[in-house]
């Protein structure tokens, strides 16, 4: 399961309506996987929805050094081939960061995403948090 930015605050977020799921999903999920484009978004959401940022930094500390999460670090390769598919899909408003996620889980044949963000329905993939 790739985790997104949208569904870590889930997780992270206690208050969430979404974080017993989160938390579910979490625990349950055969494999981990986020990148290192995810990482900067979560700090400024943390920050855009009032929650403690120092927190959400020992957070991002904790999954960078938890064995059970992959975390793929984006070389010119993977972003390229983010940029491509940027390019194929002028029709969506997706972001680069949304881009690797997709071309990451067509790599690794995943097919669940930790996230909110429709634009993962709009891929093909399956967006495990509803807004």
């Amino acid at each position: 399961m790739l985790l997104d930015t949208s569904g870590l605050l889930c997780y992270f977020d206690i208050r969430d309506r979404r974080h017993d799921d989160a938390d579910i999903l979490v625990h349950t999920a055969p494999s981990l996987l986020t990148h290192s484009y995810i990482l900067p978004e979560f700090i400024p959401l943390c920050r855009a929805r009032r929650l403690n940022a120092a927190e959400g930094v020992a957070f991002l500390l904790e999954l960078l050094e938890n064995p059970e999460v992959d975390v793929v670090w984006v070389n010119e390769t993977l972003h390229r081939a983010a940029s491509a598919l940027l390019a194929e899909r002028e029709d969506k408003d997706y972001s680069l960061c949304d881009a690797v996620s997709f071309v990451l889980m067509r790599q690794r044949a995943l097919r669940d995403a930790l996230t909110t963000d429709h634009h993962f329905d709009q891929e093909g993939f399956s967006r495990l948090l509803k807004p």
